[in-house]
């Protein structure tokens, strides 16, 4: 899981263009994600892939298809030190995974990262540093682990399952 690291503030323009708000398709969105700031990103992200970025990521536009776009590229998680409340949102309704830490500068463009969820850590396999992440709230974690919001209520609401 190899790191690409974005600075503070963010927007949802500049992970994804206002131009391709026509297309619904995520991994056509892909290939336009941060095109205009890390052109190379869309050729180069690999599965498993994780975003870090500072402060308010994902604010401007309140658009589902910055979190289309960045699932469609194959990115695991998005972690950063704070997110814009659409796109926190957003995200946990199409089930992509985020997580919050204090400060970012610890991890650096291409760096590997490795987590332990039951602990709640992240540990940079390239510099040895670790630090505790802020989970979401445990209903939140069950959304993103179905696969966002309609799998959730497909899940639980329609087909009766059983809330773990």
């Amino acid at each position: 899981m190899s790191v690409w690291k974005f600075p503070d503030y963010v927007d949802t323009d500049q992970i994804l263009p206002g131009t391709y708000l026509s297309i619904n398709d995520s991994k056509e969105l892909a290939n336009h994600i941060f095109e205009n700031i890390k052109p190379e990103m869309a050729m180069q992200v690999k599965q498993g892939d994780i975003i870090v970025a500072g402060k308010y990521f994902g604010c401007g536009s309140s658009r589902e298809h910055a979190v289309l776009a960045i699932k469609g590229s194959g990115v695991d998680c998005v972690i950063a030190e704070s997110f814009s409340r659409i796109f926190f949102r957003n995200a946990i309704n199409l089930g992509l995974d985020i997580m919050c830490v204090d400060d970012v500068s610890h991890f650096c463009e291409g760096d590997h990262l490795e987590f332990d969820r039951i602990v709640r850590k992240i540990k940079n396999i390239t510099s040895g540093y670790v630090c505790q992440y802020r989970s979401i709230p445990e209903f939140l974690e069950r959304i993103v682990q179905c696969g966002g919001l309609i799998p959730y209520a497909q899940k639980y609401l329609v087909k009766g399952g059983v809330l773990e």
